[in-house]
């Protein structure tokens, strides 16, 4: 591959490149060279995809595919397991973070004996045999699911069903799998659900929840399968209420904390807007809210209409909050930066007339690595406020 350009990032488009081997087929991994017919790198090429070269390596043309993948997951099973001790207090994190681990178009989520495979590239996924053998050096009794969202699987010309229709073979094969978090025992499904099936980057931030929740009556919407209310339970609150959309999330939520035996946290199945109107319109008041809703904002064309959605949301929950209450709100739109979300956050409390105090911003856990030349993978922006 000859570059008629390039950038920083080590996502290249296909206006970028000026001229492509006629023998490279979607999928593989190419050398790269600039303009100038200097060595420029290693990729993986998918013409059918926007970016069209996902750089691996700026290594000359001697690559070792073996070394290197193993290589980069023996760093990212290091991080997790010596540098941030992850294996004393949960068997459950994200193994590997995309490019902040070196591993364009895949994250790897360990739950337990389960490794989650979700691919946003086809070149990664081509790789799928050769990752799980590096991974069972690492993790000999692994069971492997692999995933990919439909539009990934549109977009990158990625298939996980065969011809016949099956679902792939390291898919089908995991049922539900029980898995801890500092105390805390939660059901999750590797091949259901939303993402991998759980959400490693908000332990911290669930931890923190817990820490500010005694004797307070807390309000968990978008709950998922009620991570932070579980957390807020075990903290000593006076009562907690989990609001999910999802049905089987809810009812998962439920099972959640019956098996933590949290009988003081009620899961209600409902959209999170109309619920908080109904509470405004009770006089339902609380004394600590998490708002972390689904990604509002994915693109550049729904940039508005999710702004829009972030400010009402944030307003409902102010308009529901005791004084002296805390907000804690989250946005997981990669293109909202946290400047721009502490605004729809002052825009929302100037609409509902209350005064809001920002007192800490927090973010994913730290095995949720950033590569330095992508800061968009700083995708979760978290706000911590106390409202009058």
């Amino acid at each position: 591959m000859r570059l008629r350009s390039a950038s920083a990032s080590p996502q290249l488009f296909k206006r970028m490149i000026d001229e492509a081997d006629p023998r490279a087929k979607p999928g593989d991994i190419v050398a790269v060279f600039d303009r100038n017919g200097a060595c420029y790198g290693i990729a993986f090429y998918n013409p059918k995809s926007l970016i069209t070269l996902r750089m691996l390596t700026r290594d000359g043309p001697a690559f070792d595919a073996d070394k290197f993948f193993g290589g980069c997951l023996e760093r990212a099973v290091r991080f997790r397991r010596e540098t941030l001790g992850l294996e004393a207090f949960t068997d459950a994190y994200r193994l590997v973070h995309d490019l902040g681990d070196g591993l364009p178009g895949i994250v790897i989520d360990r739950y337990g004996d389960t490794l989650v495979l979700e691919f946003y590239a086809l070149g990664m996924y081509r790789q799928a045999a050769r990752l799980e053998k590096l991974l069972r050096v690492h993790y000999p009794n692994a069971k492997f699911v692999h995933r990919a969202s439909q539009h990934t699987q549109t977009m990158e010309g990625l298939f996980l069903e065969d011809a016949r229709g099956r679902r792939d073979r390291t898919e089908a094969a995991v049922p539900k799998s029980f898995i801890r978090e500092n105390g805390i025992v939660f059901e999750i499904s590797p091949t259901g659900g939303f993402k991998t099936g759980f959400f490693c980057d908000q332990r911290e931030n669930r931890a923190a929840v817990g820490a500010l929740a005694a004797g307070r009556r807390v309000l968990d919407l978008c709950s998922y399968t009620g991570g932070f209310g579980l957390y807020a339970a075990k903290g000593g609150a006076a009562e907690v209420t989990c609001v999910e959309l999802d049905e089987d999330a809810s009812a998962m939520g439920q099972r959640n904390a019956n098996l933590n035996q949290f009988h003081k946290l009620k899961m209600v199945c409902a959209d999170a807007f109309a619920y908080l109107r109904q509470m405004a319109d009770n006089k339902e008041r609380y004394g600590l809210l998490i708002l972390d809703p689904y990604k509002f904002i994915a693109s550049k064309d729904g940039y508005d209409e999710g702004r829009h959605k972030y400010i009402d949301l944030n307003r409902l929950a102010l308009s529901v909050m005791e004084p002296g209450g805390i907000l804690v709100t989250c946005s997981c739109s990669g293109m909202v930066s946290f400047e721009d979300f502490q605004q729809f956050v002052r825009t929302a409390a100037g609409s509902s007339g209350r005064k809001v105090q920002f007192f800490r911003k927090s973010g994913a856990g730290p095995d949720h690595p950033v590569a330095a030349e992508r800061p968009e993978g700083e995708y979760l922006k978290v706000l911590w406020c106390r409202v009058f």
